[in-house]
């Protein structure tokens, strides 16, 4: 049997140009472009309101899809329980559009802090019912991007939600939609991502858990009736590269701790990273490609993210994808 590709992607530091204080579009813009052209095969960006200031995802990937031609586009991850179902879809089906069908919705709960607390408090949005509007909101995307222009508008009544006679015009470029990725490693998350999604997108602390979670995912998905194959295995991860692996864990530490405003430790303790040498980066992430990972997505720990990655280019790309 024939093992899958390997893809690999790069998150724009669409949060660093707001930390940097030099938030103009042109250069993150042109970093979409270069990745496309140095053969990465997505681009993404994340999402945050109050906690981590950024550029407002959609909005930004509209413009990446107008200067790029065949890279997937992808949130890492989105928070749809911020925002209203009806204008989510609508959102979403103009860009996947505007991209001609490249758009992966990578989506999630958030981590319960008291920065995203209160990004969840000014939004007006319930913190304890974040995981029943994800589930909900993307129940209802769905059912309005299935639709085809002559059908019947759907009408819905659910727990958080109520539209009568609703329809999103255009549709989305990709028939049904496009695929939905499930962020998150906790029991909930594996069973979301198994049994309603398209692709499972952890930020894996280390390859025996994403071995571990991959099974999980994979039994639900079973259990739900769907094959395996219907699960995309992708991973969102951290790395700082360079020939001086104290250093490059130096700069790791001053870019985890500015980004997030919390000690390098307790974040280390929670998702992965990889400070140190291309050769042992590419040791640490063929260990997540054994456990599975056929999506990697790389952020790049640095003040120089075109310094990264044009090292990344250079030393890992080519193996990771050979």
């Amino acid at each position: 049997m024939t093992t899958p590709p390997v893809h690999i992607g790069v998150l724009l530091p669409t949060r660093e140009a707001v930390m940097s204080g030099r938030p103009e579009a042109a250069p993150l813009i042109e970093m979409a472009e270069r990745a496309e052209a140095a053969g990465y095969d997505s681009v993404w960006v994340g999402d945050s309101l109050l906690a981590r200031p950024r550029f407002e995802p959609l909005t930004f990937l509209a413009a990446a899809a107008a200067r790029t031609r065949r890279v997937t586009l992808g949130t890492a991850v989105l928070l749809p329980a911020l925002r209203h179902p009806l204008l989510l879809a609508h959102a979403v089906a103009s860009v996947d559009r505007i991209a001609e069908g490249r758009l992966v919705l990578g989506v999630g709960i958030a981590p319960d802090t008291p920065g995203v607390r209160k990004e969840f408090e000014g939004a007006g949005v319930p913190f304890k019912e974040r995981v029943g509007r994800l589930v909900e909101s993307m129940a209802l995307c769905r059912r309005l991007w299935a639709l085809e222009a002559a059908e019947a508008p759907v009408s819905f009544e659910g727990r958080y939600w109520k539209l009568s006679g609703a329809q999103i015009l255009p549709a989305p470029a990709r028939p049904g939609g496009p695929p939905i990725w499930m962020g998150g490693e906790v029991e909930g998350a594996l069973r979301r991502a198994g049994r309603t999604a398209d692709g499972w997108f952890p930020n894996s602390r280390a390859p025996e858990a994403y071995r571990d979670g991959w099974a999980a995912v994979q039994r639900e998905a079973g259990g739900a009736g769907r094959p395996a194959s219907a699960v995309t295995p992708a991973l969102y991860t951290t790395i700082n590269i360079g020939p001086d692996p104290k250093a490059a864990e130096a700069e790791m530490r001053r870019f985890i701790e500015g980004y997030y405003g919390a000690p390098y430790e307790v974040i280390a303790a929670r998702w992965g990273h990889y400070a140190g040498t291309p050769e042992g980066c590419l040791e640490w992430l063929g260990a997540f490609i054994e456990s599975g990972a056929r999506h990697i997505v790389l952020r790049f720990a640095s003040a120089d993210q075109s310094a990264q990655m044009e090292r990344a280019t250079r030393s890992l790309l080519p193996r990771l994808k050979g």
